[in-house]
């Protein structure tokens, strides 16, 4: 009985740790969903029209969704550091799609959605970099 018990231990503590990662990585995305739903009304009443400028809003909104994750993160006591570095993953993806829109190849929605659905892959790219930091 206990060979049988020894070799569930590990394969039960990677399992305990892949679902600690998965769990932060949620807790990532609705931290960030947070800061738009709170930090948004903020910006709608102190910049009005903000919504008519897709550079500015698409740079505010990932502010917002960067300042919501980094006060979760810093919560949970992680590093600033690792803090920095899932801000800049959170944000590239916006400065990287700010080219095409200059060159009008992408519209000012395609700016505000691609770098919202980039800025998921890119969150997990930095994670996985440091995933035993995620693990714990």
């Amino acid at each position: 009985m206990t060979p049988t018990h020894a070799s569930h231990g590990p394969a039960r503590s990677a399992t305990r740790k892949n679902l600690r990662f998965a769990l932060h990585y949620v807790e990532m995305v609705v931290s960030m969903l947070a800061g738009m739903l709170l930090l948004g009304p903020i910006w709608s009443w102190a910049w009005p029209g903000l919504a008519t400028r897709p550079v500015a809003d698409a740079l505010v909104m990932a502010a917002d969704m960067t300042i919501g994750m980094a006060a979760w993160m810093r919560i949970r006591r992680h590093s600033w550091r690792l803090i920095a570095e899932m801000s800049a993953a959170m944000v590239l993806p916006f400065l990287a799609l700010l080219v095409p829109y200059a060159m009008g190849a992408i519209s000012g929605a395609a700016l505000m959605m691609g770098g919202h659905l980039l800025m998921l892959p890119a969150m997990l790219a930095a994670m996985l970099w440091r995933h035993r930091d995620y693990r714990h």
